[in-house]
């Protein structure tokens, strides 16, 4: 793995671990939600389950934004995916936070 790629996926579980689960007030790489990560040229695919089947939507919703959001601000990021699985509004998430407009990138 090359000294760019390590530093962009250390960036990313740092950015991960900041989402707080928010049923709960746990961070999600604590839960050990995230359950794949691919990084190919400024491309990321994120996979996750929530913490049960039937967790609350508007939670599901949440993490996954947060997810797509935190790390698409990053440096060199130009595209994130983010696939839920395992929950009962899994398709309805993925389509809203995936189809969702990007944040804005901060300066730095």
């Amino acid at each position: 793995m090359s000294q760019d790629l390590q530093q962009t996926r250390r960036l990313i579980f740092d950015e991960l671990t900041k989402i707080v689960d928010p049923e709960i007030g746990i961070s999600i790489m604590e839960l050990e939600l995230i359950d794949k990560v691919l990084i190919e040229n400024g491309k990321v695919d994120i996979d996750l389950h929530l913490t049960s089947p039937f967790c609350p939507a508007v939670f599901g919703f949440k993490i996954a934004q947060d997810v797509r959001d935190n790390v698409y601000r990053l440096n060199g990021i130009n595209n994130v995916k983010v696939t839920v699985s395992n929950h009962f509004m899994a398709e309805a998430i993925n389509k809203q936070v995936n189809e969702s407009k990007p944040p804005e990138k901060s300066e730095n």
